[in-house]
């Protein structure tokens, strides 16, 4: 059993490495352009930020396409101080949110649009503003945000909603019993006789309660 999760472990490591490198690269002019969300894999619901990364774009004799040639380089040598001329648009269908972009204050050419995206699913980020002197305004795309519900462990709370809709037709039922009873005893037998009826039938179904409220906590 032991060796079994070992090599499924193993198995999973290489796809969660890729997941962890998820960016997205494109090329504006002289620059090389990069984003990604900086807690990843990203789910909803949870308050991240995308990373935006801006460096020189060293010119590739032997790939014509620049998007490629951006694609072929490494982050280096980072562009400062373009928090104030550049912001990002977030859109989500039909709906979006302009963030402005924080610098990291111990990498140069890196910055953060913090946000909570509440939805899962592709967001597109608009990137509008200027590089130094060079206009920018481009779409990209970061990597999927997934369902929160994914990694969540255990329930969110101890009370499913199953368990709740079952613990409140069974509370129907009995109600319904006690009503008949009720009427019986009032047919057949005396006010004294019936109110005392009423009374063990409301002890049964409080007792009945907190039973199922007691089950559910140990579960």
């Amino acid at each position: 059993m032991k060796l079994k999760l070992l090599m499924l472990f193993l198995l999973i490591i290489p796809s969660l490495a890729g997941i962890a490198h998820g960016h997205t690269i494109d090329s504006v002019g002289e620059y090389r352009v990069e984003i990604g969300w900086m807690n990843e894999p990203v789910v909803s619901g949870e308050t991240n930020a995308i990373e935006f990364y801006v460096s020189p774009l060293i010119q590739c004799p032997n790939i014509p396409k620049p998007i490629k040639c951006a694609e072929s380089q490494e982050f280096q040598n980072g562009i400062s101080d373009l928090n104030k001329t550049i912001k990002m648009k977030l859109i989500y269908k039909d709906q979006s949110i302009t963030l402005p972009f924080s610098p990291d204050h111990d990498i140069p050419g890196k910055y953060y649009a913090f946000v909570n995206p509440t939805v899962s699913g592709f967001y597109q980020a608009n990137i509008l503003g200027t590089i130094i002197d060079t206009p920018i305004s481009i779409s990209m795309h970061p990597p999927k945000v997934e369902e929160r519900s994914y990694i969540e462990f255990p329930e969110p709370s101890d009370i499913t909603i199953t368990q709740m809709i079952d613990g409140h037709t069974a509370l129907i039922e009995d109600v319904s019993d006690l009503k008949e009873t009720v009427s019986n005893l009032k047919e057949t037998q005396s006010d004294d006789v019936g109110y005392t009826g009423i009374g063990v039938g409301l002890i049964g179904i409080a007792i009945a309660i907190i039973a199922f409220v007691k089950s559910n906590k140990t579960n």
